[in-house]
């Protein structure tokens, strides 16, 4: 899974949000590093939505434009669960081997 989905569906586990609501929570999660484009943005809700992990959870109308707010899926959920445990395993690998590493290592 890619860091902006990843992002995305940490975003939607706590609350349903808009598309700007979402752009503001993957910036926040992200320390900055992960600005997400509307175009980017709605094309991975299409998607995630397309494949069970989001869905809309209601939208309503403001000053004249539609607002469309998402929400996980309870698949979005385990799916999220399942990469957010498959990263803590890999993180803690990379740890054990650098605590392999001899001390003063070669440049």
């Amino acid at each position: 899974m890619q860091e902006p989905t990843f992002l995305i569906l940490t975003a939607l586990a706590a609350q349903p949000l808009h598309g700007y609501g979402i752009v503001q929570s993957v910036a926040e999660l992200s320390g900055g590093d992960v600005k997400l484009r509307p175009g980017t943005l709605y094309g991975a809700l299409d998607r995630l939505d397309q494949q069970g992990l989001i869905a809309v959870d209601r939208e309503e109308q403001v000053d004249g434009r539609l607002r469309r707010y998402y929400r996980l899926s309870d698949q979005g959920a385990a799916v999220l669960a399942e990469q957010a445990s498959l990263l803590r395993s890999r993180a803690a690998l990379a740890e054990r081997q650098l605590g392999l590493r001899p001390a003063g290592g070669a440049a």
